[in-house]
């Protein structure tokens, strides 16, 4: 192995900011510049759009912000990786740049003038139950609004990228991204991990051609070399290899140390899922495909609650006045303040039970499905609705927990916690009571960049294999242990409450549908 004055960088443009973060051979972080993605647009109610060049922009400046901190550090670096939000649609001219505003994965348009596919493939839909799954896709699809909304676009597209792609063309020069990147409305082939075959129904479903997609290069290989431009631009010295990693949701959870099927990997953010990630391809769901992991040939296996710690950001923006004004006085950050609305409270927050379904479904919870509260007595506050906000998502990832052990014939028995809902400790105790689990926190809260940092080091060669390199780069930071007596009332709220709310409460919210018209079903 090499010595421990290297080091590797990823580049890690989520949905709130850019960062680019040096680790050494040991996953410790070296340094760290972050950029905010402010500059969103929404030209209508629900659409999210972003500049593509504002993406590079922002990753090469935080590249520059960390020379300008110590300019050695560009001397021990031997490698660059990228890892990026999943979903978010770019078409660019043969140039690289962009046609318009990327479509971000946030943007909830639809199509709803799609291509059409064979009645042999409709029928097959229909008798396996997948119909309302790929007419989901097709109209999700940003391909297929764009090419009924702004045909030219679509027709002179050179490229249909990711903002990985976009970022690793920046870098490279060469239109060319991960197999781990691939997580969009794409013709992909997840169990295959290439672009879908000449026969399948995506090609049909999608209003996209095959020269209009990049090249596909697997986790940890070589995508290229930062060129000299690049080099101007971000400060990286030419010739630096540039290595594929993966989406920054799988890079969280290889960065978080979970690369076994047993360990189960949470990631507390806007989204907040549940992995479990192996070399055996399975479904989470019938027509749920598993996504590439950051680990060469293997699949993660997700359940979403789609809005997630999105919902701690609501409690704060609409129950949370107090705190805010008390953490702008302390100088801290409101989210310290409400863990001790947490520990005012016991567990099963007095049996005020949240169903945290504040966005539909597709096939669970339907496509129908809202958010609901019950229990409320004159004993509840707003401290019992926020832990029962908390006590409700971990609900809800325990149930898919559940599904992915039955479908994937596995057992979970520990957890791996990410994301920013991560750094409670109130949440991370919840979400060990409620799952019985073990449950740690990583020793780095940069997981996601640490993720892409191990890919980039396996694929130069700076670890011996996959096995070292996490043994090296990853570790608690603090474990949870599950507390006996919150377990018990847990298992009991979770059993003979929660999992019963939403079969109860489907009819009522057809109903409610059908009478106000939202959510606006298509």
């Amino acid at each position: 192995m090499s010595s421990g004055r290297d080091l590797v960088l990823a580049i890690d443009c989520g949905t709130q900011s850019a960062r680019a973060l040096l680790f050494d051979l040991e996953g410790n972080l070296v340094a760290r510049a972050q950029q905010p993605l402010t500059d969103y647009r929404t030209p209508q109610p629900g659409w999210l759009e972003h500049d593509a060049e504002g993406f590079w922009h922002a990753a090469a400046q935080c590249c520059q912000a960390l020379w300008a901190e110590d300019r050695s550090w560009r001397e021990a670096l031997r490698g660059v990786a990228v890892t990026t939000q999943r979903g978010t649609i770019v078409p660019v001219d043969r140039q690289g740049r962009g046609l318009r505003p990327a479509i971000t994965w946030l943007d909830q348009r639809r199509a709803s003038q799609v291509p059409a596919i064979s009645p042999w493939w409709r029928l097959a839909f229909r008798l396996v139950g997948h119909a309302e799954a790929v007419r989901h896709f097709r109209s999700e699809a940003e391909i297929n609004w764009l090419a009924q909304h702004e045909p030219a676009v679509q027709r002179e597209a050179h490229k249909f990228i990711l903002v990985s792609g976009l970022i690793n063309h920046r870098l490279t020069g060469r239109f060319a991204d991960s197999i781990g990147s691939q997580v969009a409305y794409l013709p992909f082939d997840f169990k295959r991990q290439r672009w879908a075959g000449p026969r399948d129904w995506k090609w049909q479903a999608l209003a996209i051609r095959p020269e209009q997609l990049p090249d596909l290069v697997p986790v940890s290989g070589r995508l290229g070399e930062v060129t000299r431009e690049a080099s101007e631009a971000t400060g990286i010295p030419a010739g630096t290899p540039v290595i594929a990693a993966a989406a920054d949701k799988a890079c969280e959870i290889l960065g978080s140390g979970a690369f076994t099927p047993e360990v189960g990997a949470l990631s507390y953010g806007t989204t907040a899922t549940i992995n479990s990630t192996s070399g055996r391809y399975f479904e989470p769901m019938p027509g749920s495909p598993a996504y590439p992991a950051a680990l060469p040939g293997h699949y993660s296996a997700e359940v979403q609650i789609f809005r997630g710690y999105w919902m701690v950001n609501w409690f704060k923006e609409q129950f949370g006045h107090p705190e805010r004004a008390a953490a702008e006085r302390l100088g801290i950050a409101p989210e310290a303040l409400f863990d001790e609305l947490v520990g005012a409270v016991p567990p099963g927050s007095m049996g005020l039970t949240l169903q945290p379904y504040w966005s539909p479904g597709v096939r669970h919870p339907g496509p129908d499905a809202k958010g609901a509260v019950i229990g409320f007595g004159d004993v509840h506050t707003r401290a019992h609705l926020y832990r029962a906000i908390l006590e409700g998502l971990a609900y809800a990832l325990r149930e898919g927990r559940e599904r992915l052990e039955r479908r994937g014939r596995l057992r979970m028995t520990e957890l791996r916690v990410s994301g920013g809902g991560s750094q409670s400790d109130a949440a991370m105790q919840l979400t060990a009571d409620i799952f019985g689990l073990p449950t740690a926190r990583p020793h780095t809260h940069e997981t996601s960049g640490l993720g892409a940092a191990i890919d980039c080091a396996l694929g130069l060669g700076l670890h011996r294999d996959l096995e070292q390199a996490v043994t090296h780069m990853t570790r608690i930071g603090r474990m949870f242990e599950p507390i006996a007596a919150n377990v018990a009332t847990y298992d009991a709220l979770y059993e003979r409450v929660y999992k019963g709310m939403y079969a109860r409460l489907a009819p009522l919210y057809a109903e409610i549908q059908k009478i106000t018209g939202y959510p606006r079903l298509h």
